[in-house]
């Protein structure tokens, strides 16, 4: 008798052989879940538990796998894990907030970039003057971690950056961070411009997406690990929706994922050791000014500034003072 959940462990296990992502188990896609198939949560949560299982017998143990990874030779999946970051915003010893942002490289240099209103917001009276995030420090270890605190202002003047284009300002800002002042064995899986995608690159409305993050500071507190939300393209990616700086994705997306990368899984992974397309930076939910809360639902659609941005806020010290905030917290 045809076995379906040995089946789907069986195939699970082809795919790490091969080196693919726990992100592609087939039934993540929409066209495999209970409102597209029509049958329980329970049978669809079975068939995708049997494909993880395969899947996860089939890999080395974590912390070898990390070991290479820090060493630079681990496949770039990592970087939807040990790429991203809780943002902790304060204003001198006093807690506001908390986001999602990740790191990127860049000649050398590394940045953390999150969403603009993470780092200051004049319409809510938001200033913070310091954030603090967190790096693994052990790579057999992930419950070791060292934390960086990191000034927002410097003589009244901002050291995170701030873009705007034609098409209004832009939600991003990166902040140059003094890697010195990093714990020591700090492990990074940074994205770099290598991970933006090229002229060549493809991705139609509806596609598959996953944004890395912390949902209402919701995540993994042992191992200080994201969580990863499906998603899926919702506008023509490529085009400025209603002329802005962004694209829309479908997802359940909550406060404090703000800052959080927009990913696609990149096909030629085996050959080039990228396995992710950083397409965008997840800023907030998107609404309709003239709905009826009372007798209609939230659209359920987000916004993701384009991330070929960054290559713009990270340029150099040239372009960053020109660029630079010149907001100053009361």
């Amino acid at each position: 008798m045809f076995d379906e959940h040995a089946e789907l462990q069986r195939l699970g296990a082809k795919a790490a052989a091969r080196g693919e992502h726990a992100l592609t188990n087939p039934m993540l896609d929409l066209a495999n879940q209970p409102d597209a198939t029509g049958e329980s949560a329970k049978t669809w949560s079975d068939r995708r538990d049997a494909w993880s299982r395969g899947h996860l017998a089939q890999q080395t143990d974590v912390p070898r796998a990390m070991e290479s990874a820090s060493a630079g030779r681990g496949p770039a999946q990592d970087q939807a894990l040990f790429g991203v970051t809780r943002v902790l915003t304060f204003k001198g010893s006093v807690s506001l907030t908390a986001a999602s942002g990740f790191f990127f490289e860049r000649s050398g240099r590394l940045f953390l970039i999150t969403s603009r209103h993470v780092l200051f917001d004049a319409a809510t009276g938001h200033a913070p003057d310091r954030i603090e995030i967190e790096v693994h420090t052990d790579a057999r270890d992930l419950t070791r971690v060292g934390t960086l605190s990191a000034l927002l202002y410097r003589n009244g003047t901002a050291e995170w950056i701030q873009a705007q284009d034609s098409g209004g300002p832009v939600d991003v800002a990166a902040l140059a961070l003094d890697t010195a002042a990093l714990p020591d064995g700090y492990l990074v899986q940074a994205f770099t411009p290598a991970d933006l995608p090229g002229h060549s690159f493809y991705i139609d409305v509806g596609d598959r997406l996953v944004i890395p993050g912390f949902p209402l500071g919701f995540y993994d507190t042992l191992h200080h690990l994201p969580v990863v939300r499906q998603a899926a393209v919702a506008s023509w990616y490529g085009v400025r929706f209603q002329g802005a700086g962004y694209f829309l994705t479908d997802a359940r997306m909550h406060r404090g994922c703000s800052g959080s990368p927009v990913l696609a899984l990149a096909t030629d992974g085996a050959a080039t050791g990228h396995r992710w397309h950083l397409l965008g930076i997840h800023a907030s939910r998107m609404d309709m000014a003239n709905r009826n809360s009372e007798m209609d639902e939230s659209l359920g659609l987000n916004c993701a500034w384009y991330a070929d941005v960054l290559m713009v806020l990270t340029a150099g010290p040239l372009q960053a003072e020109r660029l630079a905030a010149e907001t100053k917290p009361e």
